[in-house]
């Protein structure tokens, strides 16, 4: 029981410490922090947690800013936190923002981290348009801005295209002009180029520089209204008070300096600027909330109090962070310039040593290519010897060719003078064949007139045999014959030559017949013997016959050869004139069974040799 009470007791314990607790995100240009806070914290109490974190000491620029409906409003120090209109879900979103603008960066920025806060405060506000900035200066300052990211330019590293993914200029300035990503980063990458050999915070002070010199650089404008009902705009910065038109934000219609101005007050909605002149007639305007006009005199206040603090002796802390500062910019000068000469010195080592490398690689080169024109001299020495012994092998086989062709070419000579020989005895014996030729064939026609002449012969003395016959049986029909007596027919009985002819028996016909054929047979004989000569000699010119060397002549000769065709010709008249060509025909009558005529054969005795 004890125990349970006692459980219960801590569990309560507990609650009311978290309850006595809230959480907090602060925003900042760079990260997001959280923090626990107590109920009881002032605005003092967690700004001073927030600069502590940051390591931040000029906290007079910043403040913590909250979103309050469709305004904006800064945490008060001396009021607890949840006593304010600060948003009340968990964690409360507070922003750490620069609420005051120095006057000259150079001089009142003192730490790097301060100056890191306000350069990127200032470079949003001019990528989102609040702070109007020129094309030329945007590119400027977009170069520093890159060198504050970067460092050194280096065209090794920094190629076309690094730039990309970067938001560095106003979508007003890119639209104003006809020009691609590319063509603005080559313009941005030029004057980068520019700024080498100075440091991330060099180049964020000299963006500062640069955009404090903006005409809406530092200002909080209002929307207010004048006696007459006139909306103008109210600017308020760290020189004083400015009046604007609606349409032009960086021309001010008048102005009013902090050290002009008297006194500032508001009653209710009214708000009154009274200037140190007396004749200087007295400023007022209505706003359109009592938020505002609270809103802007607070802003009044603390740009005020900057503004005189500025123009006496800076108190004791500041000496000392500047006098701080201005040691620690002298160290890092100095660091800056031993690294500076470190660098130059490593630069000229690594030049030399670069130098020396290349020598190397020269001489190594050289050497590589001394040893590979070795190689190749002595690969070319070998090869040259290979090449020379190859030479001479094919001097030799050359040499022997030369004598087995002196030998072929004497062995062609006398192949030659025999073939000529050859010739000359081939060409003789073919005189001889056709003088034999032509002796059977007039030997033929001999013949064969005789044989005509027989023929005509006999049928003559068949003719007288009928006449005779015919004659006898005239003259036994007679009665003459009738009255003798067989016994007495007169012995010496005898015709006259004219009226009839017996000198022809049977028994001479057929001698003379035999004799014929027997002439027949020994023509036919003769023949076949001229013909197995001539097909002899066929034989042997044959294979000394060139195919490639035919006229066309010959080629059709050859075809009627062996389609068995001729032509009747007069073998007397072209004899003399076919003997000189190469191509000659010798006809040949072979006697038929009655009449003994039939066509000759041609015979082709081809006589050309090579």
């Amino acid at each position: 029981m004890a125990s349970s009470l006692a459980a219960k007791m801590g569990f309560h314990s507990l609650l009311r410490k978290q309850a006595r607790h809230f959480n907090v995100r602060i925003s900042t240009m760079e990260s997001d922090l959280e923090f626990s806070c107590e109920m009881k914290w002032k605005g003092k109490d967690l700004f001073e947690l927030v600069c502590r974190t940051l390591g931040l000491r000029e906290t007079w620029f910043f403040g913590l800013q909250y979103n309050i409906k469709d305004a904006v409003a800064w945490l008060k120090m001396e009021k607890k936190v949840l006593e304010q209109e600060v948003p009340k879900e968990e964690p409360i979103t507070l922003y750490f923002l620069a609420r005051f603008y120095p006057e000259d960066v150079e001089e009142e920025l003192v730490q790097d981290i301060t100056q890191h806060l306000f350069f990127l405060q200032v470079k949003k506000k001019i990528l989102e348009e609040e702070i109007h900035c020129p094309p030329e200066a945007s590119v400027l300052l977009a170069s520093y801005a890159v060198h504050a990211e970067y460092g050194d330019y280096d065209p090794n590293v920094h190629k076309p295209g690094f730039l990309a993914e970067q938001e560095l200029l106003p979508k007003r300035v890119i639209n104003l002009y006809q020009m691609t990503a590319e063509m603005w980063e080559e313009r941005i990458t030029a004057c980068y180029a520019e700024h080498r050999g100075r440091m991330r915070n060099e180049a964020e002070m000299e963006y500062l520089k640069i955009a404090q010199d903006l005409d809406m650089y530092g200002i909080n404008y209002f929307s207010i209204r004048n006696k007459k009902g006139t909306d103008l705009l109210l600017g308020v910065d760290a020189l004083g008070l400015h009046i604007y038109e609606l349409d032009n934000k960086l021309t001010p219609k008048c102005s009013f300096p902090w050290n002009e101005i008297r006194n500032i007050s508001y009653n209710d909605k009214e708000f009154t600027i009274k200037p140190l002149g007396k004749k200087t007639n007295v400023f007022k305007f209505n706003s359109s909330r009592l938020r505002v006009n609270k809103l802007i005199l607070q802003l009044c206040i603390g740009n005020h109090d900057l503004f005189m603090r500025r123009r006496r002796v800076d108190p004791l802390e500041v000496q000392q962070m500047k006098a701080q500062a201005k040691e620690e910019r002298a160290r890092k000068q100095l660091e800056r310039q031993r690294l500076q000469r470190e660098k130059q010195l490593r630069e000229e080592a690594e030049r030399a040593r670069d130098e020396l490398e290349r020598r190397l690689h020269q001489l190594q080169d050289e050497a590589h290519m001394a040893n590979e024109a070795l190689l190749r001299s002595e690969q070319t020495a070998d090869l040259l010897a290979e090449k020379a012994q190859i030479a001479e092998e094919e001097a030799k086989l050359l040499a022997q060719k030369a004598a087995e062709a002196e030998t072929e070419m004497q062995r062609i000579k006398m192949t030659a003078i025999r073939g000529r020989e050859e010739r000359q005895l081939m060409e003789q014996k073919m005189l001889e064949i056709e003088m034999l030729a032509l002796k059977m064939v007039e030997e033929s026609e001999r013949r064969s007139k005789e044989a005509e002449q027989l023929k005509q012969d006999l049928q003559e003395a068949r003719d007288s045999e009928r006449r005779a016959k015919h004659k006898l049986l005239e003259i036994t029909s007679r009665t003459v014959y009738t009255a003798l007596p067989p016994g007495n027919m007169p012995q010496n009985l005898s015709f006259s030559r004219e009226n009839l002819s017996f000198d022809f028996k049977d028994t001479d016909m057929k001698r003379l017949s035999m004799e014929i054929e027997k002439e027949k047979v020994e023509y036919m004989e003769k023949s076949k013997h001229l013909q197995e000569q001539l097909n002899e000699l066929k034989t042997e010119i044959e294979s000394l016959k060139l195919k490639e060397r035919e006229t066309p002549m010959d080629i059709i000769h050859n075809q009627n050869t062996e389609q068995g065709t001729s032509k009747q010709s007069n073998f007397k008249k072209l004899h003399a004139k076919r003997r000189l060509r190469t191509s000659k025909t010798f006809p040949v009558r072979t006697p038929g069974k009655n009449d003994l005529e039939r066509p000759f054969r041609i015979f082709k005795l081809n006589l050309s040799c090579t």
